[in-house]
């Protein structure tokens, strides 16, 4: 765990200040939930939820399967990095934060596919080398929980009808399975 030097009271209310540099770095924004653990040495550790990653098998599921039925790389997002990923090699994406272009899409509840010439895609992760060619969000009981993108590859630089559809079948199972 890494020392900060900062300390906070906790008020006559039970509520402790999370400092706005911690906030900043770790993402965190107001009505983000986050789970609180203790452990034996008595301290008190927050962590950001993530029901993608809660359900993290059942992502990985559904990523293998858009990858053996779309043919390109699929990878399944939280809010914040990616949690599962099929047709790539694990390191190269998984646990990578999401990139400020796929935050602000899940955050506008928008969808991204790139058509035929379309020069707009964007790197769905920090440091990751593809770009994405569709990617929409998850939205379960009116919140963005996450997105599932599709990457591009050597047989695909634009997404087709059928990965539109896809794609977004399996943002709309993924939603219902965190409902």
């Amino acid at each position: 765990m890494k020392a900060t030097g900062i300390v906070r009271r906790i008020d006559d209310l039970g509520r402790v200040v999370i400092p706005k540099e911690i906030r900043r770095t770790m993402r965190i924004r107001e009505g983000d939930p986050l789970e609180i653990y203790t452990n034996s040495d008595g301290e008190v550790i927050f962590k950001k939820y993530s029901a993608i990653s809660e359900m993290s098998e059942n992502a990985q599921y559904v990523a293998e399967i858009m990858h053996k039925i779309a043919g390109c790389p699929a990878v399944v997002f939280d809010k914040d990095h990616a949690a599962a990923a099929s047709g790539i090699p694990k390191k190269e994406i998984i646990d990578k934060r999401a990139s400020a272009q796929l935050v602000e899409l899940m955050d506008s509840r928008g969808q991204f596919f790139c058509s035929n010439g379309s020069t707009n895609s964007f790197f769905p992760a920090e440091g990751c080398e593809r770009t994405a060619i569709a990617a929409v969000p998850i939205i379960s009981a009116g919140d963005v929980s996450g997105a599932v993108v599709f990457l591009t590859s050597d047989k695909f630089t634009e997404v087709s009808d059928l990965q539109k559809s896809l794609i977004s079948a399996a943002a709309q199972f993924l939603a219902r399975q965190i409902e």
